[in-house]
């Protein structure tokens, strides 16, 4: 069908502000491995990466046994501040609006997320996101970001072809992910990424609100390829 239109989006930084938390429990996993904590600037720009990778990024002189203990303590520590009674990750104010244009509108709508299915699934059990979303992919799935293999599953998922769909995302990865699948790309700049980042990357757009990403949106038309 012609007029199909896919919006895959990612989640930290794009959906949940989750900057705190996830640079929070990267620092406290360095310590429990008896590492150097990264400071929030380093800690930003390795989001979405899968979490092996991050790890290498961020400990560069560290052995392989160094990053297998560090991931183990990332995703342990991850677990324990689940639990808390005071464990809070809110969405972006504007994020459950323009979901639930989309869907009014009749966009199908992805998931192409660093997250494990666990992480998801604590996210849906935090925010009621679930049913807005008629794809999901993870770490889980296959190759990570940058790789397009998140973005080419969901319009394998669904039919639609690169010039129906978007890659909606606030990191140079998710902007890369996009770019290698051959959808255009929105980045947005309110979470992780930078604006100049995003540009620098290749985002057709970079938006700095919902305001404006709900306008492009709305004027997006379906096109045979994209640039």
């Amino acid at each position: 069908m012609t007029d199909l239109r896919l919006a895959i989006w990612d989640v930290d930084g794009t959906i949940v502000d989750s900057r705190e938390t996830i640079h929070n429990v990267m620092v406290e996993a360095f310590r429990q491995s008896g590492l150097v904590p990264p400071e929030y600037d380093d800690t930003r720009r390795i989001v979405g990466l899968s979490l092996h990778e991050a790890c290498a990024q961020l400990a560069p002189g560290a052995s392989a046994e160094d990053i297998e203990r560090l991931v183990t303590d990332y995703r342990n520590t991850w677990v324990r501040a689940r639990a808390r009674p005071d464990f809070h990750q809110p969405l972006y104010e504007g994020a459950l609006e323009t979901l639930e244009a989309l869907r009014d509108e009749g966009w199908l709508i992805g998931m192409a997320t660093g997250k494990t299915r666990a992480g998801i699934a604590s996210l849906f059990k935090l925010h009621q996101l679930e049913h807005f979303f008629d794809t999901i992919w993870c770490a889980d799935d296959g190759p990570g970001k940058p790789h397009p293999h998140m973005v080419q599953q969901a319009m394998s998922a669904l039919g639609v072809a690169p010039g129906a769909s978007l890659m909606i995302g606030d990191a140079i990865h998710d902007i890369a992910m996009g770019r290698a699948a051959g959808v255009r790309t929105l980045g947005v700049s309110w979470g992780f990424g930078e604006a100049h980042e995003l540009e620098d990357a290749g985002a057709h757009e970079v938006h700095h609100d919902f305001g404006t990403l709900n306008s492009s949106l709305r004027a997006f038309v379906p096109v045979s390829g994209v640039g």
